[in-house]
């Protein structure tokens, strides 16, 4: 297909943090040395932040770096913390505060703001522009562009305007080429083109499999008097069982609402599970309900986390490109937190690729030194000194494991000289479902739980219906003949969104995908048992349309 073309100097796929960072570190750069330099982001939603959840509680520390002024010049972090709780929920009705110094230091929040991520990644956007930086919202980079001697070149956006067989519409218009001497890939957590990149040039080999947890986020309004700005919660244990990992959270943020949710591992076993019907019923708690009851939900999101931390950091540089933040998998979850990991790795990677640039490089090479700043700074010592802390939890259970946290990072700085390894695949782990106990969640009460169809409606999520499905089954009978069979397709349960159902007809039970309903959380790539579901970019603009998330 004749496609039109454009050429850049860097090419960065996904506005999220660390893409945004990239961007404006480049700009900085270029600026500083007065040397002209064509930048690109492409960003697969309607606008930028329009697919950013995240808890979230944010620390400064690469913001700093980047915009040492950033207060002058306005940047959302409005809500500092004021207070660290911890609660150990031991039932749906009981929790004990933990004391200080009881959990892993890494929670603690001091210095920290409770923010929308999506509104920092907006802000980020608009000094980016500011600097000179193109940001083309809506355009998904839907392919990896090549060049002949096998470097990545740049990427191909999306077609628009096919129909359900791939046809051209009378509103075709073909996807445009990018080229770049260097491509950056910061499509976040489980990218589709970052995993197919990992796959062709071995950046995992030597690695444990990064393993991934899903994370849900409602906002509420809330009555302001039970209000208390720059409050943090964390809970663990209920609902989720002694062999499932995971928390939750409730953050007061500004304007008399609160931030509520939950993380569950991606590695439990029991498929009749369902992570949505988890969250529901969490909110019942009365640690958590006493700050909802009276309050109106205001809007629903979840997305795949990258876990693994240090032991499942890919090789991050290959000809041409590289990779950065959780497309790489920089999140620090002993920190629950990733936003400013995946900040200052845009930011080395960044500075690497300018000074390549600078000193007359053509591009299409392996950026090599990216990865020996990266292991110089600041991100990998902190991804070091907790690369025991997932595997610990998935080799002694959530109790044990948690004893082991507390005193590898509170006595010895995460310094112990063992390396925990976990080389399981989270998808891997299901049980039968004949072998499982069923679990009868309670119906909601459209008070404080709702179901998933009303809760899409609050992301505001859209896709063009008269379009390929955006998620590809490599063997359209599997879902029936493998995965009802042995897991009760755990597809309907593990799909925050409704996407996937089994319908019974006079010719048999039918997977139907409801691709219109997609959140593009990634579970499903993820999680299926059979790795049957791809995960691909659907038309530009589709998807959530997430406010302040």
């Amino acid at each position: 297909m004749e496609r039109e073309s454009m050429e850049f100097d860097v090419v960065i796929v996904g506005a999220g943090p660390s893409g945004l960072a990239t961007a404006c570190r480049l700009a900085q750069m270029a600026q500083e040395k007065e040397q002209e330099l064509m930048i690109c982001v492409v960003e697969k939603g309607s606008e930028v932040g329009a697919h950013i959840l995240s808890g979230a509680v944010f620390e400064p520390r690469a913001m700093d770096e980047l915009f040492p002024d950033w207060k002058e010049k306005g940047a959302p972090l409005n809500t500092p913390v004021t207070g660290d709780d911890i609660y150990l929920l031991n039932s749906e009705s009981n929790g004990i505060k933990l004391p200080g110094f009881a959990p892993p230091k890494t929670m603690h929040n001091d210095g920290n703001y409770i923010v929308s991520m999506g509104n920092i990644c907006r802000w980020l956007a608009e000094q980016a522009e500011q600097l000179g930086v193109e940001i083309f919202p809506g355009f998904p980079a839907q392919e990896v562009l090549y060049n002949d001697d096998g470097s990545v070149g740049g990427v191909i956006t999306g077609d628009m305007g096919l129909d359900v067989d791939g046809n051209p519409k009378d509103s075709f218009m073909p996807g445009m080429e990018l080229k770049a001497k260097y491509t950056v890939f910061a499509e976040g957590c489980r990218g589709h083109l970052g995993k197919e990149l990992t796959a062709k040039f071995n950046l995992g080999d030597g690695k444990s499999p990064q393993h991934y947890g899903i994370g849900f986020k409602e906002i509420w309004d809330i009555d302001p008097e039970k209000h208390q700005p720059g409050l943090v919660v964390h809970t663990a244990g209920w609902p989720l069982d002694k062999e499932t990992g995971g928390g939750g959270y409730l953050y007061h943020a500004e304007n008399n609402q609160v931030f509520v949710g939950i993380i569950i591992d991606l590695n439990y076993s029991n498929p009749h599970l369902s992570p949505f019907d988890e969250f529901q019923r969490y909110k019942h708690h009365p640690k958590i309900s006493q700050y909802l009851e009276g309050g109106k939900r205001v809007s629903y999101g979840a997305r795949a986390i990258a876990k693994g931390g240090l032991n499942s950091l890919v090789k991050m540089t290959m000809p041409g490109a590289v990779l950065v933040g959780c497309d790489a998998g920089t999140l620090n979850f002993a920190k629950i937190k990733g936003n400013h990991t995946a900040m200052k790795s845009g930011m080395i990677a960044a500075e690497t690729i300018f000074a390549a640039l600078a000193g007359g490089d053509e591009g299409g090479k392996d950026l090599v030194a990216y990865e020996e700043s990266f292991k110089n700074s600041w991100v990998y010592e902190e991804l070091y000194s907790t690369r025991n802390f997932g595997p610990a939890m998935h080799k002694f259970g959530t109790f044990w494991g948690g004893v082991f946290n507390t005193v590898d990072q509170n006595f010895f700085n995460g310094k112990l000289p063992v390396n925990f390894k976990d080389e399981s695949q989270d998808h891997d782990q299901l049980k039968l479902a004949s072998e499982t106990p069923v679990i009868n969640y309670p119906k909601p009460d459209n008070k404080l739980s709702f179901d998933k169809l009303s809760s899409v409606f609050l992301s505001n999520t859209n896709h063009e219906e008269e379009q390929p499905c955006h998620l590809k089954l490599a063997d359209k009978d599997i879902p029936i003949k493998v995965n009802l069979e042995k897991y009760g397709e755990p597809a309907q349960l593990y799909c925050p969104a409704g996407v996937y159902e089994v319908e019974k007809t006079e010719e048999g039970d039918k997977f139907i995908i409801n691709a219109q309903n997609c959140i593009h959380c990634k579970t499903c790539d993820i999680k299926d048992p059979s790795q049957n579901i791809t995960w691909v970019t659907p038309e530009g603009t589709g998807g959530p349309n997430y406010p302040n998330m």
